[in-house]
């Protein structure tokens, strides 16, 4: 009787548990904390595309966000030793502007993301589509991924069904920033350079946007002597990081050592901010920019929204410097006033934002206001400086505006009175 041929089934089963359980552990042994908790908050189902996620996470003192760190893992190096670095921070739709940050700072830097719990898939594909096919990313930004307390992330962002669709480019897309010069990053810009025609400035539903602790997770993310914290739609002066890092060598911060050294960390490197119209080319020097300030087509930052917010900068002095040479000096040095907000390079020490502050309204002003009280000098630089990249007009801001700012106005009020008490030595009010 000749032998039964030997069923392929039984085999084939084991092959198949075999490679679920290899699935599984996979799975359990992923960094990050969502993948090992059997139980809590709201759980974001994880999708095909293994993506390490995060360091670690914690809950913010409020207990309202949770804060991931190194969101994918980042090639930067952040041991001791890091002198500079650029904090920002901005909400998915905004994220498209990183690639035109990243080429004009040309060094490391960090990124608070604010993703709504629906906007966290988009948010994880981004992220990954930026690091593979974006120059840069990978090696020098590292990002902290901030959501509602209620998320949990997946252990791996799932891949849209849609997508290679999605990454389909449209030249009208670019047409209120620089146009990004890599077509595979340029591919992968697409959906972001779509989500943010579908949103307003700060229009997050019932949410709040909570820049000031975004702004606090972005710099505490970066372990380096100096800090630049911008906003995400604001591009400095080419060159920025290396022309500072030469200043720094030159002694242009002040002695290292002895009784001065105290005074050169309670000094403000302040960049003057302008903005120029949506159909200018961002000017790369100081030169490039004074062609187009005496035309018109650049002009002091909120020069119609509120011009006492950056007067004391006294952009006509700045503007009209004679020039002393390519690299960086301070020209001059400022008292704060109510209510200036400038931007500025500082040492990491700095007192943080008070998170409180969320939307808009008083969130920079009450930061500035407490460096102002705490002794700060503001020393304001040649040769660098900010745009933003169009004409800040009332009419974009979302309807909400003027309640948000009534509502921080008022802790504004009550923050200046808690400074007394904590800086009960300094004669210094605002």
């Amino acid at each position: 009787m000749p032998p039964r041929p030997r069923s392929v089934l039984g085999p084939l089963a084991a092959l198949l548990l075999l490679l679920a359980a290899v699935q599984l552990l996979y799975l359990w042994l992923l960094p990050g904390p969502g993948s090992r908790h059997r139980a809590g908050p709201r759980r974001l189902q994880p999708g095909p595309a293994a993506l390490p996620l995060a360091r670690d996470s914690r809950l913010d003192p409020s207990g309202r966000y949770r804060l991931y760190r190194d969101v994918g893992r980042s090639g930067l190096g952040l041991g001791p030793g890091l002198e500079l670095g650029l904090a920002t921070h901005t909400s998915v739709h905004n994220l498209y502007q990183l690639p035109a940050l990243l080429r004009r700072w040309q060094g490391p830097a960090a990124v608070a993301l604010f993703a709504l719990a629906d906007e966290v898939p988009q948010a994880l594909l981004a992220l990954r589509a930026l690091q593979l096919h974006c120059p840069g990313v990978r090696d020098t930004v590292t990002f902290t991924l901030v959501t509602p307390s209620g998320v949990r992330l997946p252990a791996a962002p799932a891949a849209s069904h849609g997508e290679q669709e999605e990454h389909r480019w449209d030249p009208r897309l670019e047409s209120d920033t620089e146009p990004e010069p890599h077509p595979p990053c340029r591919r992968a810009l697409a959906p972001l350079h779509r989500l943010r025609l579908r949103h307003k400035n700060y229009a997050l539903g019932n949410a709040s946007y909570p820049n000031n602790l975004l702004r606090n997770a972005a710099r505490q993310s970066l372990p380096s002597r100096y800090v630049l914290l911008i906003d995400m739609d604001m591009l400095p002066s080419g060159g920025l990081h290396s022309l500072f890092l030469e200043f720094l060598r030159a002694g242009g911060a002040g002695p290292s050592r002895g009784p001065r050294a105290a005074a050169a960390d309670r000094t403000l490197f302040v960049l003057p901010a302008l903005e120029i119209r949506h159909s200018r080319r961002v000017p790369w020097d100081k030169a490039e920019l004074q062609r187009l300030y005496q035309v018109a087509e650049v002009r002091p930052f909120y020069a119609e929204l509120c011009p006492r917010c950056q007067a004391p900068t006294n952009y006509s002095r700045w503007i009209n410097l004679p020039a002393g040479g390519p690299g960086l000096r301070v020209a001059y040095t400022r008292h704060w006033t109510d209510p200036w907000e400038p931007f500025y390079i500082s040492r990491t020490t700095v007192p943080p934002y008070d998170e409180r502050f969320e939307q808009y309204g008083f969130n920079r002003i009450s930061q500035a206001c407490e460096l102002h009280v705490a002794g700060y000098t503001f020393a304001v630089l040649d040769n660098a400086f900010l745009i933003h990249k169009g004409f800040k007009l009332a009419s974009e801001f979302h309807p909400q505006k003027d309640e948000e700012n009534r509502r921080n106005r008022i802790l504004f009020r009550q923050f200046k009175q808690e400074l007394k008490v904590k800086y009960p030595d300094s004669p210094r009010r605002c």
